[in-house]
């Protein structure tokens, strides 16, 4: 251990003035269990210093196949190695100089052992939820009604919020607002979709019950559907689909209502009119599904972004489903997807379709500078692929 008068000459051999400098003093030495890999090195942002500090956990997420991102309650973080040229030291107990007393006596000499080292550190980056694959777990069962034959067996997939929160890379809240956006509702405490087909099963009995009891589209009584459905259908499927499609409010006298989302409803009816065919001929599509919506409802292409795309180039001009929930959740493999589907790609045709790979603060137009070569077409600006496609 060095003594302060070995110091001071250190000091001096060094050309240093002491005067200068604070006088404590941190000698430092290796304690027996130093070594490196014995510790990670996890740099955080002002926020989630503060969650762990206020006693929050941070969840690493991912399995063997999938590169770890770390969570707090609502955000996700992609996770890489950053290595430094400086040795890192870990020193319990080690004092910065704005914890030192200035005037503590000059021979204050601290003798501190290194507990252990490192070269790098893991460096955090804000990032996408990776909410694909909750999709997909969902699907492998769909929900088909309480009369349906796998809802008679116990062989299906079946998933509890803290199942998810162990397969799903992305955060409790996130993974929350997303089973809100597909819909999802919990049967008997298991997170479920409605296939298809049932639930436009159910949203047809929604749909004439306005119509034959000439409600407004802005008013339908939660009761009376309860009342008059509850037959046909579970009570919890019908609320279920009433909060689907629509907003939940309470008038004046406490009554409970719901105003029907239009542009909704349309959009559904449209994916069932096209999910079996092909292609449809746009003019006649736009006479069926005008035909198909409930009364005092209008359809629109506008209602159809990121569900179904317009070939203005075939004659006639035809109609046809693109979803972006089935498109590749990595962005090179989405633009590859896309300029596969179509060569050139004007921005209002493309923008659903990549909308949701903005990170935060990233615009589309940032997305295609970086994927997308533009051109002009007949005076219009379109955008085709960077890269050959094969």
């Amino acid at each position: 251990m060095r003594s302060r008068a070995e110091v001071d000459a250190t000091l001096r051999t060094a050309k240093l003035n002491p005067a200068e400098l604070l006088p404590v003093v941190h000698c430092l030495s290796f304690g027996p269990q130093a070594g490196a890999g014995e510790c990670c090195l996890l740099q955080l942002e002002p926020g989630l210093c503060a969650e762990l500090e206020a006693g929050r956990s941070l969840v690493i997420r991912g399995e063997k196949d999938e590169q770890a991102v770390l969570c707090s309650k609502d955000k996700t973080y992609d996770m890489k190695i950053a290595d430094t040229s400086n040795m890192l030291l870990f020193i319990p107990g080690c004092k910065t100089p704005e914890q030192l007393n200035a005037d503590q006596a000059s021979c204050n000499v601290i003798h501190s052992q290194i507990a252990g080292f490192s070269n790098n550190y893991w460096e955090l980056r804000r990032c996408r939820p990776k909410l694909k694959k909750l999709r997909k777990l969902l699907m492998e069962d769909p929900y088909e009604g309480p009369d349906s034959r796998k809802a008679q067996t116990l062989t299906f997939s079946k998933y509890t919020t803290e199942d998810l929160l162990s397969v799903i890379q992305a955060s409790e809240e996130e993974i929350l607002h997303q089973l809100q956006v597909l819909d999802a509702c919990k049967i008997e405490g298991f997170w479920r979709i409605l296939e298809f087909d049932y639930e436009m099963k159910l949203l047809n009995h929604v749909t004439q019950l306005i119509d034959s009891e000439s409600w407004s589209l802005s008013k339908v009584p939660l009761c009376t559907c309860l009342e008059e459905l509850g037959s046909l259908e579970p009570r919890e499927m019908i609320e279920h689909t009433l909060l689907s499609y629509g907003r939940k409010y309470i008038d004046d006298a406490g009554e409970v209502y719901f105003e029907m989302h239009e542009d909704k409803i349309c959009r559904a009816i449209a994916q069932m009119l096209l999910q079996n065919a092909v292609k449809f001929n746009l003019s006649e599509f736009h006479e069926v599904w005008q035909q198909s919506v409930p009364e005092g409802m209008t359809t629109r292409l506008d209602q159809l972004k990121g569900l179904a795309l317009v070939d203005r180039s075939s004659r006639p001009e035809t109609i046809f489903l693109l979803k972006v929930e089935d498109l590749p959740e990595d962005n090179q493999e989405r633009f590859n997807s896309l300029f596969s589907i179509r060569e050139k790609w004007t921005e209002e045709d493309i923008t659903p379709y990549i909308q949701d790979l903005c990170a935060e603060k990233q615009t589309v137009g940032a997305l295609l500078t970086k994927y997308a070569r533009s051109s002009m077409q007949n005076g219009v600006k379109v955008y085709n692929s960077r890269r050959p496609i094969s």
